[in-house]
């Protein structure tokens, strides 16, 4: 008897009840979804404290046009040398792995380049002046950190 009087109540929930029952199911699973994505996403970059260009490496650097984007993977950020096969790996500078252990994950940018880059939303298209971290080999990603940018566009 039971069963019956909750079946009937089911039946008077009218067509307007069910949908809105639904989107309001639709709408906490979407909303659960997004939440789970930000806390996965990069946390957004903080003031630079790690030099990029020190004594050591300032001979070496040297800039070019490229474009910054976020990838899945390690590093979280490369440079891709527009009118090359070259990928670099960004890192916040020389010694930023003993002062941040996740320095692959969020490294810290020049701060005209930290207020228009929306990681995994957009990229920047710069020209960038560029302190590698590593000698260059053939058909690997070079570790190297961003000294500063101009001429910055995102898309």
């Amino acid at each position: 008897m039971v069963y019956r009087r909750e079946a009937s109540m089911s039946i008077r929930m009218g067509r307007r009840e069910k949908a809105c029952f639904r989107i309001a199911c639709a709408m906490t699973v979407a909303t659960m979804l997004v939440s789970s994505w930000a806390q996965d996403a990069p946390q957004i970059f903080k003031e630079r404290n790690a030099p990029c260009k020190t004594p050591e490496n300032a001979a070496v650097c040297y800039w070019a046009h490229g474009r910054l984007s976020a990838y899945n993977g390690t590093p979280t950020f490369r440079l891709w040398k527009i009118g090359t096969h070259r990928i670099l790996g960004i890192y916040s500078g020389p010694d930023a792995g003993k002062l941040d252990e996740l320095d692959n994950e969020h490294p810290q940018f020049p701060s005209n380049v930290r207020r228009v880059l929306k990681p995994f939303s957009n990229q920047i298209f710069a020209d960038f002046e560029i302190c590698p971290l590593e000698p260059e080999v053939a058909g690997s990603m070079q570790a190297a950190c961003i000294e500063s940018a101009k001429n910055i566009v995102a898309k």
